[in-house]
């Protein structure tokens, strides 16, 4: 993914350039030569901004109350304390 970076005096003159540079990556806009901005395409906004799923959400599934799943209780975890 190549990086394009342009001034703004340059964006200015020239958005169709910026336009097609963020078609295959970031372009970054100066001001005074210090990066300002960042022009990106539309999907690389929505891969950024997509929600991310939790793990409860990640492990669900449809159909998943169907399986039957019964794991044995370990019996050695649970002792009598001992307070002598």
């Amino acid at each position: 993914m190549p990086i394009t970076t342009l001034s703004s005096r340059e964006f200015n003159q020239d958005t169709s350039r910026a336009k097609k540079a963020a078609s295959s990556g970031p372009v970054f806009i100066t001001d005074r030569g210090k990066p300002a901005h960042v022009l990106l395409s539309i999907e690389e906004y929505h891969r950024l901004t997509a929600t991310r799923r939790n793990i409860v959400e990640a492990l669900s599934m449809p159909g998943l109350s169907d399986i039957e799943f019964d794991p044995p209780r370990p019996r050695d975890l649970a002792r009598p304390a001992d307070f002598s």
